[in-house]
């Protein structure tokens, strides 16, 4: 019991979502550079195939087969080596049955969990403890972590699943609206963090089962800052008030570009300067992106890649995200360029000398 208890349910979920982030970005280029190219899954190997059916095929297999990878990268977060035989089988359980990340969510706890208490509770003779990472507890942990997902837990996560999808299909205009708001907040202000990663999970787990705009706001909440940096820079000598110093606008123009690619980090030195009255800003954007977005049914096909997933969204809401994205990011810029104190263009500064910290407690409602 006492390994139960110091097991952590959330340290190793953050672990498997940085072991497939990866994994999905990956997957979600080379899907999206098929797709433009037109290619299509290649079904038989000898009936022939393009270059741009190689691109799409391989990032389908990528994204199709993220339960197993899941699976696999909790179990291993929680019984080390041991613990990836059971998590990839199981995971593959979980796949088959059509439990999708959910499913491989819980296959890959359930799966680390048995083998822990497997370590902690089976006494082998000495001359078999050299079999028991190799044989006896990857095979005992798959056969019972397989019987608990098919028998116990598969058919739950399915009426689940079902349940939460018949939800958010069945969503009106407000509730649209505030979903895409929180989402956008959430998945914006900690630039890539510990928060933005459990709204993807979350958000993940819809976009496996159909659901797309959820993770399409993520996708452009998380291109907000660089793309607000570029409006503000425009927007500071339309108002007369730089914002920016000689370092910062080095560093736009890499930020920008990366921005493209939903790689926030090329911000982080301007960020950094700032954090409290960045965040504030970032937030800003992203609620209004990411209520625009939601409210209009963008719908990414792919989970990651940035401006190049536009390309994948059905009938015109590749434009209307477009379009979301800019409102969002002048949103950004005008809190940002309010926020910030003016500062010489010529000059570097590399740690704001006092920022004011902001008083909760000083705050009235009513």
């Amino acid at each position: 019991m006492d390994t139960l208890k110091n097991i952590g349910f959330k340290k190793h979920l953050m672990t498997a979502i940085s072991f497939f982030l990866p994994i999905v970005c990956a997957s979600g280029f080379l899907l999206a550079i098929g797709n433009i190219m037109g290619g299509t899954s290649i079904s038989a190997f000898s009936e022939g195939f393009s270059f741009a059916d190689t691109m799409t095929t391989m990032g389908g297999y990528g994204l199709g087969f993220l339960p197993m990878i899941v699976s696999a990268a909790i179990a291993y977060s929680i019984a080390d080596k041991p613990g990836i035989a059971p998590g990839l089988i199981v995971g593959f359980v979980a796949h088959g049955i059509n439990t999708g990340f959910i499913g491989g969510i819980a296959s890959g706890f359930i799966a680390g969990i048995v083998t822990v208490l497997l370590y902690s509770s089976i006494k082998v003779p000495k001359w078999m403890e050299g079999l028991m990472p190799t044989l006896v507890v990857p095979f005992v942990a798959s056969f019972m972590s397989g019987l608990a997902m098919y028998y116990v837990l598969g058919q739950p996560i399915n009426w689940l699943v079902g349940l939460l999808t018949a939800y958010l299909q069945g969503l009106n205009s407000s509730q649209l609206i505030l979903y895409g708001l929180i989402i956008g907040i959430l998945s914006s202000i900690d630039y890539g963090g510990p928060i933005n990663k459990t709204v993807f999970a979350v958000v993940f787990a819809l976009f496996s089962e159909g659901i797309y705009p959820p993770l399409t706001v993520l996708i452009g909440a998380s291109m907000i800052t660089p793309f607000g940096y570029g409006v503000a820079y425009v927007l500071q000598k339309i108002v007369k008030k730089n914002v920016f110093d000689k370092q910062d606008i080095e560093t736009l123009k890499a930020a920008i570009p990366m921005g493209f690619c939903q790689i926030t980090e090329g911000c982080f030195p301007i960020v950094f300067k700032s954090w409290m009255k960045n965040m504030i800003a970032t937030g800003v954007g992203g609620a209004v992106f990411g209520a625009l977005s939601m409210y209009w049914g963008c719908d990414s096909h792919i989970p990651a890649s940035g401006m190049f997933a536009v390309p994948t969204m059905t009938d015109n809401r590749g434009l209307l995200f477009t379009l979301a994205l800019l409102i969002g990011s002048i949103a950004h810029a005008i809190t940002f360029v309010a926020l910030m104190k003016p500062v010489d263009p010529e000059k570097t500064i590399l740690i704001e000398e006092e920022e004011e910290d902001i008083d909760i407690s000083e705050l009235k409602i009513g």
